[in-house]
């Protein structure tokens, strides 16, 4: 699947995590997105629910250290990322000063 939202290794992005009601907002760099290939899949997912299954694996840099996620792709838009990972979801916009 291709990702609609214009990603690049030196953009700065704003990353809200959500649990429940829990809410986090930071400015995150580095945004690395690669989907889970098949085989990939087959051989780490093979005891997991097909709906549990993670389609992509996300790197990105966030409070100064390096975060690492694999979930579903939930929201692909051109100006919105959403991965769904371990109960949270990871919503990624671009960073655009002064909104």
């Amino acid at each position: 699947m291709e990702i609609k939202m214009p990603v690049k290794f030196h953009g700065n992005y704003i990353v809200t995590i959500r649990l429940g009601d829990w809410v986090s907002r930071e400015r995150c760099q580095k945004l690395i997105i690669r989907e889970i290939t098949p085989t990939e899949k087959e051989q780490y997912y093979k005891n997991m629910d097909e709906k549990d299954i993670p389609s992509h694996q996300v790197n990105f840099f966030y409070s100064g250290c390096r975060r690492s996620i694999e979930g579903a792709l939930t929201v692909n838009e051109e100006n919105m990322l959403v991965f769904k990972s371990e109960g949270k979801d990871y919503e990624f916009k671009p960073f655009i000063p002064g909104e």
